[in-house]
C-alpha cells in the first residue's frame, strides 16, 4: 500500500493525515487521489467505510489556495448526518492549511447558517433541499466552484433528489471538476454522469471488497411475530460491543428500542422525525457507549461513521436490495471482523435471492437459537468477566474478605453464587410490535422517469444530452 507522503502531497496534508491516524491510503484513495490531482472527473463505485471521503477530500483541500475567501468546493450529500461528518473530516484534512468546510442542512436554523457563511468557508457540504434554499436566497453562489462531489448518489436517487441535483449542477460553471461516488450504479445515475461529467475515469471496487469479506453474513427464516424474541436471544448469545438494528419504519424503530429498554438493554432509536438536537444526543451517547444498541431506519443511519460496531441486525430485510450493502458496511471496518444478521420471513426469500445476486455471495441460513442457548451465552459471558478480573490481578482488598467467606462456605458454592450474580437473567417481559407487512421493493425513488433505451460500447447507459456541454464517455481504470 502507498503512504500519503509517497503520493507527493503537500506537508500540511501529510501532517493532517498523520494526525488523523491514517498510516497508508485505502484502495479507493490510492486509485482516486492521483486522478483527481491530475484534474480528471472520477466516478467511484464504493460504499461508506472504504475511505471515500478522504479520497475526494484530500485532493479538494490540496487544490484550493491557502487564504482563498470564495467557495471553490461543493459536496452534495443525501442526509444531514452525512453532511456533518463529511465536513468534519474535510476540516481535519484542512486543519494545517487553513481550508474550512461548512455543513448546511435542513433542521438547523437557516439564519445561523447564513451567519456562518459570512466567515468565508472555501468548501460547502450540503443536502440538496437546504442547498437550493440558500441558492434561491443568494446566500450561496456557485459561480466560483471548481470542484463538485456527489456523495452517495444512489441514495439521493432513492430519496427523489435527482431533479434537485440537476438544478444544482446547472449552476456550477462549465469545466468544474466533478466527482461522483455511489455504492451502486443504476441507470439514472449513469445518465446523470453522462450529462455533467467530462470523460470520467471509472473506479469500481470489486464485489468482494464492496460487501466486506471480513463481515460474516447469515440469516434466520422467521415469522414477523418471532423476530423480537430471537433478536433478544442473539443479543444474549453474542453480547455485541456496539450494534445497529435496522428497521423498516419510524414506528418500528420506536417500538423496538422501547421494547429493548423494557427488557433491560441499553438502546436508543434514531429516525428522521427526531429533532436534530435529539439525533445528535443519541449519536453522542452511542459513540461514548453509554448505549450499546442503536435502532435506526435506513435514511437516519445513512452515512453515519461509527467505529467499533461489531454487529448489524437487519430486523426487517431492506426493501431496496442495494441498501443491504450500505447496512452491512457499518461493521467489519478497518480489517476488523463483523457480523451481519438478517431476519427473513418466508414470503421475503425472493428478496434475499436478489441481495445475493447483487453482492455475488451466498448468505448462509442458520437454525433459530433456543432460550437455553441464550442462557448459556450469558453464563459464558459471566465466566469471561470473572476470568478477566482474575487476569487483572487488582484483587488485594477482596482476598481477605474471600478468605473469611471460605471459612463459612465451600469454594464451589461461593463461586457458583458469584457467577449467578454476574449472569444477566433472560428477560421475558411481554412486548407487542405492530405487524408490518413488506412493501414493494423501491427502484429509483419518487422521481421515476422513462428513460430512452441503449447502451454505449462500454456497457453503460446512454441518455440524451440536454445541456450539450460535457462528454459522456466512460473509461475504466
Amino acid at each position: 500500500m502507498t503512504t500519503f507522503y509517497e503520493m507527493g502531497l503537500s506537508a500540511p496534508i501529510v501532517k493532517a493525515t498523520d494526525n488523523m491516524g491514517f498510516e497508508e491510503a485505502t484502495p479507493i484513495q490510492e486509485r482516486t487521489i492521483p486522478l483527481l490531482m491530475d484534474g480528471r472527473d472520477v466516478i467511484g463505485q464504493a460504499q461508506t467505510g472504504t475511505g471515500k471521503t478522504a479520497a475526494f477530500g484530500i485532493p479538494m483541500v490540496e487544490k484550493i489556495e491557502k487564504g482563498s475567501s470564495k467557495v471553490e468546493g461543493l459536496v452534495v450529500t443525501p442526509t444531514r448526518e452525512l453532511a456533518v461528518q463529511v465536513a468534519e473530516e474535510i476540516n481535519r484534512i484542512g486543519q494545517y492549511k487553513g481550508i474550512r468546510a461548512l455543513p448546511i442542512y435542513g433542521g438547523q436554523d437557516i439564519k445561523r447558517q447564513i451567519k456562518a457563511l459570512g466567515s468565508k468557508p472555501q468548501i460547502i457540504v450540503g443536502t440538496p433541499g437546504r442547498l437550493m434554499d440558500h441558492m434561491r436566497r443568494k446566500t450561496v453562489r456557485l459561480q466560483q466552484v471548481s470542484m463538485v462531489v456527489l456523495d452517495e448518489a444512489d441514495e439521493m436517487l432513492n430519496m427523489g433528489f435527482i431533479e434537485d441535483i440537476e438544478t444544482i449542477l446547472d449552476q456550477v460553471p462549465d469545466g468544474a471538476q466533478t466527482m461522483l461516488f455511489s455504492a451502486t450504479m443504476p441507470k439514472p445515475i449513469q445518465q446523470l454522469a453522462g450529462k455533467f461529467m467530462d470523460s470520467p475515469e471509472f473506479i469500481r471496487m470489486e464485489a468482494k471488497e464492496a460487501t466486506l469479506p471480513s463481515t460474516e453474513q447469515y440469516y434466520y427464516e422467521v415469522q414477523d411475530r418471532q423476530k423480537f424474541d430471537i433478536l433478544c436471544r442473539l443479543l444474549d448469545i453474542q453480547s455485541p460491543d456496539l450494534c445497529i438494528v435496522f428497521a423498516r419504519t419510524k414506528r418500528r424503530v420506536d417500538e423496538i428500542f422501547e421494547a429493548l429498554s423494557k427488557r433491560g438493554y441499553l438502546a436508543e432509536g434514531i429516525h428522521s422525525d427526531l429533532t436534530q438536537a435529539k439525533r445528535n444526543l443519541v449519536m453522542r451517547r452511542f459513540r461514548e457507549r453509554s448505549i450499546e444498541i442503536l435502532v435506526a431506519t435506513d435514511v437516519a443511519a445513512r452515512g453515519l461513521d461509527i467505529g467499533g460496531v461489531s454487529h448489524v441486525y437487519n430486523f426487517d430485510i431492506p426493501q431496496d436490495p442495494e441498501s443491504y450493502v450500505h447496512r452491512i458496511g457499518r461493521t467489519g471496518r478497518a480489517g476488523k471482523e463483523g457480523v451481519a444478521v438478517t431476519f427473513v420471513a418466508p414470503r421475503e426469500l425472493g428478496q434475499l435471492k436478489q441481495i445475493e445476486r447483487i453482492i455475488n455471495r451466498k448468505i448462509i441460513r442458520r437454525p433459530i437459537p433456543t432460550v437455553n442457548e441464550a442462557i448459556e451465552g450469558q453464563q459464558q459471558l459471566a465466566v469471561e468477566r470473572l476470568m478477566k478480573a482474575v487476569a487483572e490481578e487488582r484483587l488485594g482488598m477482596y482476598k481477605e474478605l474471600a478468605g473469611e467467606l471460605l471459612e463459612e462456605t465451600d469454594s464451589v458454592t461461593l463461586l457458583s453464587a458469584a457467577l449467578k450474580l454476574l449472569t444477566k437473567e433472560t428477560n421475558a417481559t411481554p412486548v407487542v410490535l405492530t405487524d408490518e407487512r413488506p412493501q414493494p421493493s423501491k427502484k429509483y425513488g419518487r422521481n421515476k422517469q422513462r428513460q430512452p433505451s441503449g447502451r454505449n460500447d462500454k456497457g453503460f447507459y446512454k441518455g440524451k444530452k440536454p445541456y450539450g456541454k460535457k462528454k459522456r464517455e466512460y473509461q475504466r481504470v
